[in-house]
């Protein structure tokens, strides 16, 4: 931003500017509440969360560059251009609106429509809940001419806000330490902060976002100009594309002036899958809503009037929105100035009047793209048609897997041990790599919630399958009808089965082979089922670590390390009292592996290994096992890396795998 702006960004931006709902309260006592948890996932939503007024600065059009940086102190800082955060008196709290803005809840300039048109952060909640869930915090403000600081600590400012000096930018800068008493960990991770920070660059082409990791000095810019092309060409980069993508944008006014955005842009792959991300106001909304349903109306709608006009679908054939969907890759991205989300999560659009919208501009774009691009026009519908004749010859299939009021036992002779409770709530299904473990887990599982499904071999790789031949794999069909609530259009959640459906396979490369397909099946086929928080990982023990009546199980070499030094701190303190020395005068030194002093490691190489005893204690046992729960954070880093790992190109899963074999632990070769 040029030093002759100072004074045109300050304008309808103002201390009357900031409006004020109610004050902080709780924010610590329940962090969940306000940033989804407390642990990796929470910490990263910080950086999001104070990301997030940059990027409305954007969406209002005096932000250009945004630089997040990762300091070696464990702190992260969120520089921007923007028109800095007002400073003078509030004029209904009468103190600094900084002062405002950083300590109440519910207070932002998104309440006003005259600052914010549209905004990300609905609730202004975010920067003073991280301010409340840091230790310290600094907020940097450059602004009509000046440059104003205020500190914080655990949410309070220590002292006014001061003037420090002038300045020819604007901006505003916020660096937080997170409270390591609130928090399980306080690392940020490169990757995830990179992912959110790419998905945000693509969305709004006109700003550079850099990431900054003093830790290891890395950097990275983002900046993709191309907006939703550069999006759909990133997430189809591991995919044979059957075209160039299409972009369609337009606008619609309502009677009282208020302007509704709509971006979209998509292209066909060679892939069976559908991948489609939809964003509002920069939101992910991974359940989709009314923006979603308009664009698959109009998509199938034009698609196939545009078919029979020119004739290009056999008369017997009659395509439908499945089949249009199949190799579908699609961005949606609108811009709403009152967005009404169903539930708190922010992840269902629910405006009605979007919907229309949504299909008039898909419709009207999408039918002159038809026309000026007959040859990619008739490689669509030809897709699509090969789709219909597999949708046809899967129909039989199908109906074999769909769940029928209750699970009769010719569809799964021996395979499913059922559990004796029926309500869903209540209960819990284990898919378990092999029969000796399946075996094991039958006789250790608690047969009253706990259903066992024991799987042979590894389940055909669904990415890169038709429906027709993913439903001839018996497996597959298993799975499908045990859990019962379908799949496709055929999908409903409240048939589920089990409150918990848990993954649980071998600690090595082959069951991390296996994990990961069905991981597959799950985020192509059944992907509510990840958002409702029902899919988990069971985490089965590596190690034993015994010495005569005393046992530990490990997870982790780190843990299988800490018992070791554990049982001889404990066999040094019971020589130290017998002797009356100190622990350290009398404690071995033992070097790093050796069990000459009578420790004995075991490595489980596979869950066959243990018998039913162990596997319930370390692995199925509500009161002691551990289970990781599967989530989508970033729907669009999901899908490339599924396609990375699953698809049919070999070069960028051999890229994938040499950039991260740096952070493989436990490898069993």
């Amino acid at each position: 931003m040029s030093d002759s702006t100072v004074n045109e960004t300050t304008q309808n931006y103002s201390e009357d500017s900031i409006k004020v709902l109610e004050g902080l309260e709780a924010v610590r006592k329940r962090p969940a509440m306000y940033i989804g948890d407390v642990g990796e996932r929470g910490l990263h939503h910080l950086i999001q969360e104070v990301v997030d007024n940059s990027i409305d600065e954007a969406l209002a059009g005096y932000c250009r560059t945004i630089i997040v940086t990762l300091h070696s102190d464990g702190s992260c800082s969120v520089k921007d251009d923007g028109r800095g955060i007002p400073v003078g008196p509030h004029p209904v709290k009468k103190i600094s609106t900084l002062e405002v803005v950083m300590c109440t809840l519910h207070a932002g300039g998104k309440f006003d429509k005259n600052t914010y048109k549209v905004s990300g952060g609905l609730h202004g909640v975010g920067v003073s809940c991280v301010n409340a869930l840091s230790k310290d915090m600094t907020v940097t403000v450059e602004r009509e001419g000046k440059t104003y600081v205020q500190y914080y600590k655990i949410g309070a400012p220590q002292g006014p806000v001061q003037e420090i000096g002038t300045s020819t930018r604007t901006g505003t800068t916020v660096q937080f330490w997170p409270d390591d008493t609130i928090f399980k960990t306080v690392e940020f991770r490169w990757d995830k902060v990179c992912d959110r920070l790419r998905e945000l660059a693509f969305l709004n082409p006109d700003i550079t976002i850099t990431l900054v990791d003093e830790r290891d000095g890395q950097k990275e810019d983002f900046a993709y100009r191309g907006g939703l092309v550069d999006f759909v060409r990133h997430v189809d980069s591991t995919t044979t594309a059957l075209m160039k993508p299409v972009l369609m944008q337009g606008a619609s006014v309502n009677e009282a002036g208020v302007e509704t955005q709509v971006e979209v842009c998509f292209e066909y792959n060679t892939n069976y899958s559908e991948t489609l991300l939809s964003y509002v106001n920069n939101i992910n909304t991974i359940e989709g809503g009314t923006h979603v349903s308009g664009f698959r109306s109009a998509l199938t709608r034009t698609l196939n009037a545009y078919a029979a006009a020119n004739n290009l679908v056999k008369k017997d054939i009659n395509l439908t929105g499945e089949d249009f969907r199949e190799g579908l890759t699609a961005i949606i991205s609108v811009k709403v100035a009152e967005p009404q989300f169903e539930g708190q999560t922010k992840t269902k659009l629910g405006n009605g009047e979007v919907e229309g919208i949504v299909r008039s501009i898909v419709n009207e774009e999408l039918s002159k793209a038809l026309d000026a691009n007959p040859t990619t026009a008739k490689r669509i519908i030809e897709k699509a048609h090969l789709a219909a004749e597999a949708r046809i010859a899967a129909k039989k299939s199908r109906e074999m897997v769909r769940r029928k009021s209750a699970l009769e036992s010719a569809t799964l002779p021996g395979k499913l041990a059922d559990c004796a409770l029926r309500s869903p709530e209540d209960t819990e299904v284990f898919l378990v790599e092999g029969d000796s473990a399946g075996g094991s887990a039958k006789q250790g599982r608690d047969r009253r919630f706990q259903a066992i499904l024991p799987l042979k071999g590894k389940i055909l790789n669904v990415h890169k399958a038709r429906l027709s031949k993913i439903l001839e794999n018996e497996e597959v069909r298993t799975i499908f009808t045990a859990i019962g609530v379908g799949f496709g259009d055929d999908f409903d959640i409240t048939k589920c089965r089990y409150g918990k459906i848990i993954l649980m396979a071998d600690a090595d490369v082959d069951g991390s082979h296996i994990r990961t397909l069905l991981l597959t099946l799950f985020y192509d086929y059944m992907p509510d089922l990840i958002h409702a928080g029902k899919l988990f990982i069971a985490q089965p023990p590596l190690y034993k670590v015994k010495k005569g009546k005393t046992e530990y199980y490990a997870f982790n070499d780190a843990e299988r390390d800490e018992y070791i030094q554990r049982i001889r701190r404990e066999k040094a303190e019971r020589k130290a009292a017998r002797s009356g020395q100190t622990v350290e005068e009398v404690e071995e030194v033992v070097e790093e592996g050796a069990t000459a002093d009578g420790i004995v490691i075991s490595r489980f190489k596979g869950l066959g290994e243990m018998n039913p005893e162990q596997l319930w204690a370390t692995t199925m046992n509500p009161e002691t096992r551990t289970i990781l729960q599967v989530t989508i954070d970033n729907a669009a880093e999901a899908t490339h890396v599924f396609d990375t790992l699953m698809g049919e190109k070999v070069e960028p899963r051999r890229e994938f795998i040499e950039r991260n074999a740096q952070y493989v632990k436990n490898l069993d070769v």
